[in-house]
């Protein structure tokens, strides 16, 4: 690997480093709200859960969804709780209670550092309530929805910048699913009176579901013609899983993912370009991660009941690796990829666990994330690697060794995230350091397991627990490491004083 300093992509937004809670199975209700759970705050927040949070660095978190959101009246979860209704949410099949909505949960992501992104429902609803919620929660008073929060016990406006279009409108399982021109054409609209709400807000608009979808590509192409001058970003959505037990194939699919992003970038640069537009639109990532472990136990759970265990998937060191290896991608194309949420964060599909009553614990997967977050903060420098390859089901030329530099010039730090892919050995690692020669280690972190499918538990929290144990090292310039078989590698240099 040859890494110089000005090889570089682009400053790294930090909103790359989010998440996504929705109102879905125990994301909410005994995931980050559970009243009565010891560590649980004076507004029913677990303080276990919010700890989690905070050191994972979670920059902004897409809200209420999800398939969820296009059925949700945001009205529904405002005002006094004991008169609020219990809807029947026909996203998952539950009963929602609303005992948290928007209040709540704004007052819930300051409390743990981030950003809320918020999502409107363009499925059953439309630019009227999307206008309304933006004036509820940013317009300073003085108006009926402004002064309604107030009344509400919010006298300051959340002040809400990040704001989705819908979510996922392409998919026949959408409530309120919609052509790409009907779809496109009520983003306009609803865009439209959102800015002239509050025009310092940022919109992202629905892309295609997933890369797989027979309308992707025609999709985007359509609703960015509509939309193009009145969003910032449009959306992609894709989940990995390992049905056929292929690891070499299922370590092999961010080169999908590569493909993905660079296809959206295609086609956001030809409606520039048709429009003969000065703008450049950048992608919102704002669902990405494995999903298949839970597929089966979700089809027996009895439906409307309140916060059922929905998309519990137990992960284990493989997915741990993949995710590490779809950071990557992300940070690849971080001159256009500016947003991403790791889908989701609490118990659904997600790096944190909880029992109800009981503890909390990290899964695989929480350790790259948390790594990124912290250590990937700054730019990122283009990967000169050189690496052998091997071929799989479904793809060629796999490079056993997945890796990126990020430069934080501020601290004067290097960080190089690395995955090696090779399930039976060592990967000799070695890198030309150029413009960093006067770099040494600080640490080198390794995640690894000899057993890939090898997961946490409440009773076993850390069976998969990174150690600073790896052998980094900077001799005359050049960096060399071990990496072990199966792993996760966070190298961290530092200037010499």
């Amino acid at each position: 690997m040859i890494v110089e300093k000005d090889f570089r992509i682009s400053d790294i937004d930090p909103r790359v480093y989010g998440s996504f809670v929705e109102h879905l199975g125990r994301a909410i209700y005994g995931g980050v709200y559970e009243p009565g759970h010891p560590t649980a705050d004076e507004h029913g927040f677990r303080g276990d859960v919010m700890s989690l949070v905070r050191e994972m660095n979670v920059s902004v978190i897409r809200y209420p969804g999800g398939n969820f959101v296009s059925g949700y009246n945001w009205e529904d979860g405002v005002g006094p709780k004991e008169l609020r209704p219990r809807r029947l949410d026909l996203a998952w099949r539950t009963v929602e209670p609303n005992e948290v909505g928007v209040n709540e949960f704004a007052h819930w992501t300051k409390k743990v550092g981030s950003e809320l992104m918020m999502a409107v429902n363009l499925g059953t609803r439309g630019a009227d309530a999307a206008r309304n919620l933006v004036e509820y929660c940013n317009h300073p008073g003085g108006s009926y929805y402004s002064d309604l929060r107030k009344q509400h016990g919010y006298g300051q406006p959340h002040g809400i910048k990040l704001w989705c279009l819908g979510n996922e409108m392409d998919g026949p399982w959408q409530i309120g699913a919609k052509t790409a021109y009907e779809y496109g054409r009520e983003a306009l609209e609803a865009a439209k009176v959102m800015k002239w709400v509050d025009p310092s807000i940022e919109l992202v608009a629905c892309g295609s579901s997933s890369r797989a979808m027979p309308t992707f590509a025609e999709w985007e192409a359509t609703i960015l013609d509509l939309t193009y001058e009145h969003v910032e970003y449009v959306s992609l959505h894709t989940y990995y899983g390992n049905r056929d037990n292929d690891t070499p194939n299922f370590l092999a699919r961010t080169l999908d993912m590569d493909q993905f992003i660079n296809s959206v970038i295609s086609i956001c640069d030809y409606i520039k370009a048709k429009k003969r537009s000065s703008k450049t639109l950048h992608l919102s990532f704002d669902e990405w991660n494995v999903w298949y472990h839970s597929n089966e136990a979700d089809k027996q759970v009895e439906p409307w009941t309140v916060a059922p265990p929905l998309l519990e998937d137990v992960y284990n060191l493989e997915d741990a690796l993949l995710v590490g290896s779809m950071l990557i991608s992300l940070l690849r194309r971080a001159d256009r990829v500016k947003i991403a949420c790791l889908a989701q964060l609490v118990n659904v599909i997600a790096p944190i666990m909880t029992q109800t009553g009981g503890s909390a614990w990290r899964q695989p997967t929480f350790y790259p994330f948390m790594h990124a977050s912290t250590y990937g903060r700054g730019a990122a420098l283009l990967p000169i690697i050189k690496s052998d390859k091997y071929d799989s089901k479904d793809f060629t030329d796999v490079p056993y060794l997945d890796a990126i530099a990020v430069f934080n010039e501020e601290q004067e730090e290097l960080t190089i995230f690395a995955v090696n892919r090779n399930l039976e050995g060592g990967l000799e690692f070695s890198a030309d350091l150029r413009g960093f020669k006067d770099y040494s280690v600080v640490e080198h972190i390794v995640l690894t397991h000899d057993d890939v499918k090898a997961v946490n538990t409440a009773d076993n929290p850390n069976n998969v627990v990174p150690a600073a144990n790896g052998n980094a090292e900077v001799v005359d310039g050049k960096l060399s490491a071990l990496l072990s078989k199966q792993s996760w590698n966070v190298i961290r240099l530092a200037r010499k004083v």
